[in-house]
């Protein structure tokens, strides 16, 4: 999936400007960068949860016009938002087919009971190749944690046939042992081919899933470098921020990046990109 000189603007205020983001079967991408840098509109017009102004999406190397976001979801796109869209007094399984219940087809519609057995037999059989593991399929989701209500939902987009999952924020709030849990999860999703689009503050998360880093400021594409490129370092400094005249499409071959991941209270970070090869005039790092 690619999207080209993507362009949104809401009222005077410009969310995003001329933004290229792509995303290739098999591999995860991480949309990174401050609050209001765009990551979210960028997320919706992805899942078409808004439409962009301008630009073209393309999809399996064709271009597409979606108006909705069940015509994404027909496309193979789901997203998975931050508060999940789980229904917490039903079953996991219930959740896995909620609004695409299946019935039993030997009798008429009008008295078809579920197909429980079948429904629970498919939920699990997702949820083992994706290696989560829950107490039960038919405890209702409000008993579960909240690395295993993510697992569901991520389980959700996989059971119906999802080509791209867009993960928003899917590490906030959680502790170090569900936070493991669901990065294992993306992972798996990437050895099953899929498209991983992973949207996080927490550059720790983010250099250990993903292949390519997209960096966005102020509604503009920075970046974009594989991670293998560069070098996280762990700084103990004030926050400070990357302003540049000059916003590059990708590193150049000769410029060697590295990334500094902040420490703050709380255990969040956030990350500046850094690199030699710029002349002075065009970055410049300083306080506030």
């Amino acid at each position: 999936m690619a999207l080209r000189s993507i362009e949104k603007r809401f009222g005077s205020v410009i969310a995003l400007a001329g933004v290229d983001f792509d995303v290739d079967a098999g591999e995860v991408v991480a949309l990174v960068g401050d609050n209001g840098a765009g990551k979210s509109t960028l997320a919706k017009i992805i899942s078409v949860a808004c439409q962009a102004d301008e630009g073209t999406i393309l999809f399996e190397g064709r271009a597409v016009r979606l108006g909705s976001p069940e015509a994404a979801n027909g496309l193979g796109i789901s997203a998975v938002y931050q508060d999940l869209a789980l229904c917490e007094n039903l079953d996991v399984v219930a959740n896995l087919f909620l609004g695409r219940e299946r019935g039993v087809t030997a009798l008429p519609p009008p008295v078809r009971p579920l197909a429980e057995d079948e429904m629970e037999r498919e939920a699990r059989a997702v949820l083992r190749g994706l290696v989560v593991k829950l107490p039960s399929l038919r405890r209702p989701v409000s008993t579960l944690s909240g690395g295993q209500r993510q697992a569901v939902a991520v389980g959700r987009a996989v059971l119906w046939g999802s080509k791209v999952v867009l993960l928003d924020e899917p590490t906030a709030a959680l502790g170090v042992q569900q936070t493991a849990m669901v990065l294992q999860l993306v992972r798996q999703l990437r050895d099953r081919d899929l498209a991983v689009v992973f949207i996080s503050h927490n550059l720790v998360d983010v250099f250990g899933v993903a292949d390519r880093i997209t960096v966005l400021r102020l509604g503009k594409h920075v970046t974009t470098f594989d991670r293998n490129a560069v070098t996280p370092r762990l700084s103990r400094v004030p926050p400070i921020f990357l302003r540049s005249s000059h916003e590059s499409k990708q590193l150049p071959g000769n410029a060697k990046a590295c990334v500094h991941i902040l420490s703050y209270p709380e255990r969040r970070a956030r990350a500046l990109a850094s690199t030699s090869g710029f002349g002075a005039d065009r970055n410049s790092i300083s306080n506030g």
